[in-house]
C-alpha cells in the first residue's frame, strides 16, 4: 500500500489536528507547502517558529500584540469611556471587522464553566476590576459574552463584582452596566426561533 514520505505525512497528521480539517484537507494543504516556493515556505516556518516568542498579551486589555499594549489601546482617537468585555481576541476582531464600535475592549479568554473546571479566577476577570478602579474615565461596561449558559453566567458574576465595587465606593457609581441584546438574524423566519432567541429579541425591542 502507497504511503506518503515521512515527513509529508507528519505534517498532514499536524495539520489534521487543527480545527475543521480533517483527513483529506490536510493531504491537500500539505502537498500545497511541497509546491511552495523555498522562500515563502522559509518565511511561513519563520513565523510559525516566532509565533509564541513575538506574541504576548496587551497590559491593559489583554489582546494580543507584540509589544507591551495593543494598537487598540494606543488609539487616543477610541472612546476612551466604553469597554467592552469579551470572551476571546476572535470575538474583537469580528466588532473590528465592520468599524461598528470605537471604544476599548477587556479580554477575558474563556468563560466561566464549571464543567470544564474553569473558574472566575481562571479568567481576566480580577484585571477588569482593577481597571475600572485605577481608570476614572471609564463611563459604561458592554458585556458582549456569549448568550448561552456559560456567556450568562460570566456576565452575571462580572455584573455582581462591580456592583460591589460601586457599593464600596472604590469605582464611581455613575459607571454604567449593559449587555449586548441578542434577537432574530436579519432575514430570520420566526417560526424557525427557540423560545430563548424570542425572549432575547423581546427584550431587546426598540422604538419603531
Amino acid at each position: 500500500m502507497f504511503s506518503l514520505p515521512t515527513n509529508l505525512k507528519k505534517i498532514a497528521l499536524f495539520l489534521e489536528r487543527l480545527p475543521g480539517i480533517g483527513q483529506k484537507t490536510a493531504n491537500r494543504l500539505a502537498f500545497f507547502f511541497l509546491r511552495l516556493p523555498d522562500e515563502d515556505l522559509e518565511n511561513f516556518a519563520e513565523n510559525i517558529k516566532n509565533l509564541k516568542k513575538k506574541t504576548k498579551l496587551c497590559k491593559k486589555c489583554f489582546n494580543l500584540t507584540e509589544n507591551d499594549f495593543c494598537q487598540i489601546c494606543e488609539d487616543q482617537n477610541r472612546d476612551q469611556s466604553l469597554i467592552t468585555v469579551i470572551e476571546s481576541v476572535i470575538d474583537l476582531l469580528s466588532f473590528e471587522t465592520g468599524n461598528i464600535y470605537n471604544g476599548l475592549y477587556h479580554v477575558l479568554h474563556g468563560k466561566i464553566d464549571p464543567l470544564n473546571h474553569v473558574g472566575p479566577y481562571d479568567l481576566k476577570i480580577n484585571e477588569l476590576l482593577e481597571r475600572l478602579k485605577k481608570d476614572k474615565n471609564i463611563k459604561e461596561i458592554i458585556l458582549a459574552t456569549s448568550p448561552d449558559m456559560e456567556g450568562e453566567a460570566t456576565a452575571m458574576y462580572i455584573k455582581s463584582q462591580i456592583l460591589d465595587l460601586k457599593n464600596k465606593n472604590l469605582i464611581s457609581k455613575n459607571i454604567k452596566i449593559t449587555r449586548l441584546a441578542y434577537g432574530l438574524p436579519i432575514g430570520a423566519n420566526l417560526e424557525y426561533a427557540d423560545y430563548m432567541t424570542l425572549k432575547k429579541a423581546l427584550d431587546g425591542r426598540d422604538d419603531f
